[in-house]
């Protein structure tokens, strides 16, 4: 007779799920032979002074997942089954190492380049523009994503509408895809080119994109930037097929890139059918000394540019909406090879954005964040002039949501960093933007990034840098 333990508090868990589990284990552990017949249900109720109903219901999931099988007429017979190796060495709690925990932020000051300021992203109007959208949009909030795997065709009229008059970019919105996020645009863009293309990216550079191309095993070189940008001369010494840039703000050394160097790449691609561009025009947002510098895919009359863009920067980086503009000969490529892949765009966000952008909150947003940034920018770069004097020098200040600082000092990178992290500020250093570990400053070098840095916390900021840096 089977022994079961049943405790009649359904509080803690229902009677069916208690037989149901103590029968499971009993099956695993082989206390039942193989085909061997269980007690009916009307018998294993009486015994156990419970409902028939909960043995019944104990059975038919133990028959849904495949530990018993049904006779008809006849009753509930056990399953043969192989023995499950088990491990000597049951780990009880999760590798130190693999935590998710993080330590609590309080009191510490971010220089981070890679947050943005929640505390001024309008959310009410979001909301409002997100249930607009519900009560105008259910159609294709309904609808299966593999009919829209670019995203939204009138989300992309939109956002080939605004981007003609912000960026100067020319695309039809048949040329936009939708992703959630650069880096799966990234990976499916690499998909478009030949299989042994070579890779080229500026150096320093962007460690997410070029882990992602290393991981794919595809050949890339780096080529060190001068004072405009990329260099031509090492370009065309290399002679890749696909170059990946950030013309706009390069990323992380804050060069924008001149006209004269945008014609001169752009004349470097269109020397050859199989050249093309890549244009991560990541903060483009954000220019403070004079209007925003046109896109170079705007520029381009030979369909050499890829145009990647996100609204991480402009809005939340959560909302994971970022956009690929292709050439309509890639367009073509992409049809023929991704279009089983479904948008990886949440559908609801996508809307909310064109409801966002069509009223022209987003427009006004923006507004509103450069006069927030410029303060910030303007305060912290007086301030850090103030107290490092001579011993700072400062990059790619005038664009963007951050600018490089070296510093003359004896310390280390590691040595600042570690005191910088004692000190409660969270800072992050040019080394690992140095690709292939080719550390390309002659000093210490770090990202100072304002988006989330208050006014009121700068000079407290600016003297823990100093004292870590210094004292």
């Amino acid at each position: 007779m089977i022994s079961l333990t049943i405790q009649s508090d359904t509080k803690n868990e229902y009677i069916y799920r208690q037989i149901y589990k103590q029968l499971k284990k009993e099956i695993l552990l082989h206390h039942f032979l193989p085909n061997e017949k269980l007690p009916s249900k009307r018998e294993l109720a009486q015994t156990l002074h419970v409902s028939v109903n909960s043995v019944n219901g104990a059975y038919q999931q133990l028959l849904e997942e495949g530990y018993i099988y049904a006779v008809e007429r006849s009753g509930f017979y056990v399953e043969k089954l192989d023995t499950i190796p088990l491990s000597q060495s049951i780990p009880q709690s999760l590798d130190p190492d693999l935590v998710e925990e993080k330590e609590s932020k309080k009191d510490w000051i971010s220089f981070s380049h890679m947050s943005v300021d929640r505390s001024i992203f309008p959310f009410d109007s979001w909301f409002s523009c997100e249930h607009r959208a519900l009560r105008l949009s259910r159609l294709e909030l309904n609808d299966d994503s593999s009919r829209f795997p670019q995203g939204i065709y009138s989300v992309r009229k939109t956002i080939a509408r605004f981007l003609s008059v912000a960026r100067g970019v020319k695309c039809f919105p048949e040329q936009i895809v939708l992703g959630g996020g650069t880096q799966f645009l990234f990976y499916l863009l690499r998909h478009l080119f030949q299989e042994n293309s070579l890779y080229a990216m500026e150096n320093p550079g962007y460690r997410r994109m070029y882990e992602s191309l290393k991981m794919e095993s595809l050949r890339l070189k780096t080529i060190p930037l001068d004072n405009k940008g990329i260099s031509i001369d090492l370009l065309k010494q290399m002679n890749p097929n696909v170059v990946y840039v950030t013309p706009s703000h390069q990323f992380p050394s804050g060069v924008v890139m001149p006209i004269s160097r945008r014609i001169q790449l752009l004349n470097w691609a269109a020397e050859k059918d199989d050249r093309y561009i890549i244009e991560d025009d990541y903060d483009s947002e954000f220019k403070y000394e004079s209007d925003t510098i046109p896109s170079l895919q705007g520029l381009d009359s030979y369909e050499r540019v890829i145009y990647l863009g996100t609204f991480s920067k402009s809005l939340l980086p959560g909302l994971r909406i970022s956009y690929m503009i292709l050439p309509q000969q890639l367009l073509k490529r992409y049809r023929e090879k991704c279009s089983f892949i479904m948008s990886t765009s949440n559908a609801l966000g996508q809307l909310t954005l064109q409801q966002f952008i069509d009223s022209g909150e987003y427009r006004k947003h923006i507004k509103h964040m450069k006069q927030v940034y410029i303060e910030r920018q303007k305060k912290l770069i007086e301030t850090l002039k103030k107290r490092f004097d001579s011993a700072i020098t400062m990059h790619g200040a005038n664009a963007g949501l951050h600018f490089t600082a070296e510093f003359d000092t004896p310390r280390t990178i590691d040595e600042i960093a570690e005191r910088a992290h004692a000190a409660k500020i969270e800072l992050y250093n040019l080394k690992p933007y140095c690709l292939e570990d080719h550390y390309l400053y002659s000093k210490p070098a770090f990202i100072l990034g304002f988006a989330n840095l208050s006014v009121d916390k700068i000079e407290e900021g600016v003297e823990r840098l100093y004292h870590a840096i210094f004292e």
